[in-house]
């Protein structure tokens, strides 16, 4: 199936909402990434998201270049077209845009999108992040308010955050303190500022304990519970018709388990980020084939090595296996297993 239209993610994203599951959205840094990932969409019969980060961005674009815009249109480009090629529906996001790197970065990419919507046509990807948690929570509303309004013109929705996320991303660094719960007074002021999707949808990640990285079981204390309290409380207070008023997501999701994300889902969680553990879940099984097969990738002794072992598809076929199955988990565990769109 084709990459997503504004319409059919939209569309995505309710049915998530209805039926009380959620999306991974899965980093990908390359066209073997691209693949891996789009691979375990499939695989799991569920459709998905896949996302670049700036630091990924830089990457695509050659590790010399470090052109955020381009390496983002190029996986763009080869992930809409490796999408044609399976059946399910895949929907393109920029992860985690700090304000130091909006001008280089996302609003590029919003005005690109906003001009390919003037003249008739579809933008390139259909959802932004703007993460404002190293900032103070009115400057990142107002930052909010102005992306959200281009978001309209470039007919893609806009991720926020509220709160603090702890951790390390892309050289954000959240502490881990009482800042990493948002509170309902955090999330009417977002509801003052941004509206309820009268001005443009957005997704919102509230936290409540998340840390970006990978920790053991038990070391985060996640508390998903706050979700369900905050979404009540602003619904009540602004007469919402459900008790869900968010489109929420959820970072920071390493070490969590099968309950916390469970609660967190049953709460409005509709995207769930997925990074480190796919990561690792890429590089394992290269580790494996050199270690097994370290005489074939390299020239011992005067030996010629062993062409079949070193050829760069060999490991990464089993590199791209190994993430495709990490994605099949995720799904899993956000219930989205075979809820493709026919």
């Amino acid at each position: 199936m084709p990459i997503a239209t504004p319409e059919v993610y939209a569309e995505m994203l309710n049915r998530a909402k209805e039926g009380k599951f959620a999306y991974p959205a899965i980093n990908i840094t390359s066209s073997q990434t691209v693949t891996a990932a789009i691979q375990g969409f499939a695989e799991a019969e569920s459709d998905g998201i896949i996302q670049v980060s700036v630091g990924g961005a830089e990457y695509a674009s050659g590790s010399t270049i470090k052109n955020r815009v381009t390496g983002s249109l190029a996986l763009a480009a080869y992930a809409t077209e490796v999408a044609k090629n399976y059946g399910v529906t895949i929907a393109l996001h920029t992860d985690h845009c700090a304000k130091q790197n909006i001008d280089s970065w996302i609003r590029p990419l919003m005005e690109i999108e906003a001009e390919q919507v003037a003249a008739g046509g579809l933008p390139t990807f259909q959802s932004h992040m703007w993460d404002g948690s190293a900032v103070p929570l009115d400057e990142n509303l107002e930052i909010a308010k102005e992306l959200l309004a281009l978001s309209q013109k470039a007919n893609t929705i806009l991720e926020i955050e509220i709160g603090v996320v702890g951790g390390e991303e892309d050289g954000v660094v959240g502490e881990i303190n009482e800042k990493l719960y948002t509170t309902t007074e955090d999330a009417l002021k977002t509801v003052e500022a941004l509206g309820l999707g009268e001005n443009g949808r957005y997704l919102t990640a509230l936290t409540f304990g998340n840390v970006h990285g990978v920790y053991k079981p038990g070391h985060v204390k996640l508390r998903p519970e706050i979700l369900g309290t905050i979404q009540e409380e602003v619904a009540a207070k602004v007469g919402w018709k459900n008790n869900r008023p968010f489109d929420l997501v959820m970072h920071g999701g390493s070490g969590s388990t099968a309950d916390e994300i469970a609660l967190a889902v049953a709460n409005g969680v509709i995207k769930m980020n997925v990074d480190t553990d796919t990561q690792y879940a890429y590089t394992r099984p290269v580790v494996e084939h050199m270690f097994r097969n370290y005489d074939g990738v390299l020239k011992i002794d005067g030996e010629v090595g062993n062409k079949k072992m070193y050829d760069p598809r060999s490991w990464g076929k089993a590199a791209e296996a190994g993430m495709a199955a990490r994605v099949v988990e995720a799904c899993e565990r956000l219930g989205s297993v075979g809820t493709k769109m026919k």
